[in-house]
């Protein structure tokens, strides 16, 4: 398996053995990455695929900056493509505040670690799909509510505001989780 750097300069070149290296290399973990703001699988499988079309046509613009940096810049693409599939087909539904609606503020913490991760991302998949893409851009890509409000044109205010219902849905369907593994047991 060669490393990144050879992948990339190989892929430049048009060489298709790479392009099946990068794939074998990546697919599964930006798969996933997609997965989180695609709930649907057959449209997860289309902004996946347009994801791999995109990496390999826009090779030529990344820059090598050290380890994992190709899966990073994958990884932004994979994201940028999940969300402007989700705008383009108008499921991000999301809901702008006025700015009079400055108090909301996101203190929940939710518990999950006597939960499965294959049910939490079930769970947090169930997520109405702008709560979800706010959901995953905060709490698993790190972003701030500013980056957040800039990438989907919205308020920061509304981010907040988007990420806390999302927690507190999330909240009661991990409780309702609970409930119902306590009675098969």
């Amino acid at each position: 398996m060669n490393s990144d750097k050879d992948i990339v300069s190989k892929i430049r070149k048009g060489d298709s053995r790479a392009m099946k290296d990068f794939y074998d290399l990546y697919a599964g973990y930006l798969s996933g990455v997609c997965s989180r703001y695609i709930a649907d699988a057959n449209d997860q499988k289309d902004v996946f695929q347009d994801c791999m079309i995109s990496i390999i046509q826009h090779i030529g613009e990344f820059e090598y900056r050290g380890s994992g940096s190709l899966k990073a810049w994958a990884t932004r693409i994979t994201i940028n493509q999940a969300l402007s599939f989700l705008r383009n087909n108008k499921r991000l539904n999301l809901v702008t505040l006025d700015d009079e609606r400055t108090d909301v503020v996101d203190d929940t913490t939710i518990e999950t670690s006597d939960i499965e991760p294959k049910v939490i991302h079930d769970l947090i998949r169930r997520l109405p799909d702008g709560y979800r893409a706010v959901f995953n851009l905060y709490v698993i890509e790190g972003k701030s509510h500013k980056e957040i409000a800039k990438l989907l044109n919205i308020k920061e205010m509304s981010s907040a505001s988007q990420l806390h219902r999302a927690k507190a849905i999330l909240a009661k369907e991990i409780d309702k989780y609970r409930k119902e593994k306590e009675k098969r047991l």
